[in-house]
């Protein structure tokens, strides 16, 4: 069974309490208490054609950027508070950085920057799998609450592995909670359109018992075993549910006709999955003109005329690319 009783609203109007679908771009969290098992699931379109859009990618370089984008969804809604989640890559290979970062309470940005060379050396090789295009390096899950607060940093190395495999271990290692991540992305044609869009989706799903003892089974995929001792052998209920997660296919987390709901209900129907109240999720990005003004404010008389071009100071967005131009004068005047 699924229930409906939280259901978040949609464009369509309809009331809590009421079956929905809460379509693209929205963040569906759940639960399946027969298993102990919370998470969240995530269909994306618009969000991703606005943010791939305005940056000519290449293509595999855009299919990274989109997992990346997914991953940042699901972990970055669960954010309990205002504040940011950054999801970074730093690498040796021809895609060096990946950046995405969610602010509370749904905005999304997201960029990347590459080699071109490289990356049309590894099209040619066919080596454009995420680990073939990322290489070797670490990424960076932060956790900001904003002025007068610590930052919180995992760092999880990266070393031949995908998005996936790398969420898995961080959860793993850092947290020491059972995790298991599935991302999916592709282009769509649609019947009639001169183009092709994208779509993306993605599934986490974590073990999380009240009892923390059983979060330590013995050769626990994704757990934290201490060996056969540990544990109590009888209690399954984490391999059935990555059993399940196992025979999702790629195409069932992007298909639009399947959606986050019908999903998790042909995953879960027999355990029974209760579903929640979903995040949207804009493409929105937090540059201002009062923002960089800030920053250059901070500049130094030599930094800033060493920032003129043509009579002008000029900064671009990396990730809206959204173009500012300011007066020198500006800034001669406050000093």
């Amino acid at each position: 069974m699924i229930a409906a009783g939280t259901i978040g609203m949609s464009e369509t109007g309809r009331k809590l309490g009421e079956f929905g679908f809460a379509g693209d771009d929205h963040v569906v969290p759940f639960e399946v208490a027969s298993l102990d098992i919370r998470g969240r699931t995530v269909q994306m379109g618009p969000l991703l054609d606005e943010i791939l859009g305005r940056h000519d990618y290449p293509e595999p370089v855009a299919r990274l950027l989109a997992e990346a984008i997914v991953l940042t969804a699901l972990l970055g809604t669960s954010l309990k508070f205002e504040g940011k989640f950054i999801l970074q890559t730093r690498t040796d290979g021809p895609v060096d950085m990946l950046v995405a970062d969610f602010s509370t309470p749904d905005a999304m940005r997201a960029y990347a920057r590459f080699d071109a060379a490289r990356v049309d050396e590894a099209v040619r090789r066919g080596a454009t799998r995420p680990e073939d295009l990322l290489g070797k390096g670490v990424l960076a899950l932060t956790i900001d609450q904003g002025a007068h607060t610590q930052r919180y940093q995992g760092i999880v190395e990266l070393d031949g592995a995908s998005l996936e495999e790398v969420a898995r271990t961080y959860f793993r290692q850092s947290e020491q909670i059972p995790t298991d991540v599935r991302l999916s992305v592709a282009r769509q044609v649609l019947p009639g359109s001169a183009g092709e869009r994208w779509r993306a989706g993605g599934l986490l799903v974590q073990f999380l018992p009240e009892a923390p003892e059983r979060l330590r089974l013995p050769d626990l995929p994704g757990g934290d075993g201490d060996g056969p001792e540990a544990g109590d052998p009888t209690d399954n209920a984490w391999q059935e549910a990555r059993a399940l997660i196992c025979t999702i296919e790629q195409t069932e987390l992007i298909d639009p006709m399947v959606g986050a709901e019908r999903l998790l209900y042909r995953l879960f129907h027999e355990q029974g999955v209760r579903v929640f109240e979903g995040v949207h999720i804009a493409d929105r990005c937090s540059c201002s003109r009062e923002r960089i003004r800030g920053v250059l404010d901070g500049f130094t008389a030599e930094e800033i005329a060493d920032s003129v071009e043509d009579g002008r100071i000029r900064v671009d967005c990396e990730f809206c690319s959204k173009s500012y131009a300011f007066d020198p004068a500006e800034f001669a005047a406050a000093e």
